[in-house]
């Protein structure tokens, strides 16, 4: 019997603090730069300051990118534009510094962690701090098997909440999420659809690397049938996430509750963070409170998910690459939030009667 209660995150998660939010509005109305001309960059401000439980906000001095890595065996259908199995290639590019997420975070300073949680390939071919998460070699062909055992699941699970203590424990003040997969997008598209109660075709998109009609089709019907095999898991979180989620998917869940109860706020990438955020959702309500939907990526299933959660994207229109890359955009806006709410000065009048 499994020893993890998810219900336990619904007494352990508290909103951000609600008074410092209200706080930093006020502190925001006494500034040089009159209330809303900043547009969205004022709510972000407001948004971290409640984070931090800190008024005027800090900076964000120490933000790091976290990628879950696995592969999905039902891209063996022939759902996506790569081949099933080749999620490593994807790893070792963004861990040599070819992908557009590492040349972004290159550029702005900030560290790439990937965490390989199924990746189909030869463990000793990956760095050990790359792949000691792992659970299994690939999750199952979720249209006619589950993803991952019960024990697996739960294993899976835990590691997403290790790597959150971890990050929290090193100084992470702001973590920005994302997934590095094949066939992640299809599992991400049962699990919308399964808890928005919508039809395959609602959620079906095309992928980071965009796929034809005919495999559209496919991914349409691989997602049709995995949710058949999910609607009757639909009360238990963790079981439907080893029914059709994976062991990537599953640990980016466990992480996202995590980070939430250690108070370490977290921007969403594209549908698949989307969708593991909407499965912790259901497993604690205010866990939302501590995320930010960084971008648009134009998936379906993501925006299906966003509005769900009412997470209203940084970006309107963002990028459909994957891997952290459209999150990773958004966090200048977030630390330019943050620079702006600490350090304009108040309005001369104000100042004079201080």
């Amino acid at each position: 019997m499994s020893s993890l209660n998810l219900d336990d995150f619904t007494d352990l998660i508290e909103r951000p603090d609600g008074g410092v939010r209200r706080n930093a509005g006020e502190h925001r109305s006494r500034l040089v730069v009159p209330p809303g001309s900043l547009g969205r960059l004022d709510d972000l401000g407001e948004w971290l300051a409640a984070a931090q439980s800190s008024v005027p906000v800090r900076p964000v001095e120490r933000p790091r990118v976290v990628l879950f890595a696995g592969d999905h065996k039902i891209a063996e259908l022939e759902v996506s534009a790569r081949p099933a199995g080749t999620a490593v290639e994807l790893v070792r590019d963004v861990l040599e510094g070819g992908r557009p997420v590492s040349v972004l975070a290159r550029r702005l300073g900030v560290p790439v962690r990937v965490v390989d949680m199924a990746l189909d390939c030869d463990p000793a071919s990956l760095p050990e701090d790359v792949v000691r998460h792992r659970v299994r070699r690939g999750s199952g062909r979720i249209d006619v098997e589950d993803a991952l055992t019960a024990e697996e699941a739960e294993a899976a699970f835990r590691a997403g909440m290790a790597v959150a203590d971890e990050e929290a424990d090193s100084g992470t003040d702001l973590v920005v999420l994302g997934d590095v997969s094949v066939g992640g997008t299809t599992a991400a598209g049962v699990l919308v659809a399964a808890l928005c109660g919508t039809d395959a075709s609602v959620v079906t998109g095309r992928g980071g690397l965009a796929i034809d009609d005919l495999a559209w089709m496919r991914k349409c019907a691989a997602i049709r049938d995995a949710l058949r095999r999910a609607r009757p898991v639909l009360g238990d979180q963790l079981k439907l996430l080893a029914t059709v989620g994976g062991a990537d998917l599953t640990a980016m869940t466990g992480f996202l509750l995590q980070s939430a109860v250690r108070k370490l706020p977290v921007l969403l990438d594209g549908v698949v963070t989307a969708a593991c955020a909407l499965v912790a959702q259901r497993v604690a309500f205010r866990a939302p409170d501590w995320w930010l939907a960084s971008h648009a990526s134009g998936e379906p299933g993501q925006a299906k998910a966003l509005d769900r959660m009412a997470l209203e994207p940084v970006l309107p229109r963002g990028v459909a690459v994957g891997e952290g890359a459209g999150a990773l955009l958004a966090l200048p806006l977030v630390q330019a939030a943050a620079a702006l709410a600490a350090e304009l000065p108040a309005r001369r009048e104000l100042a004079k009667g201080a």
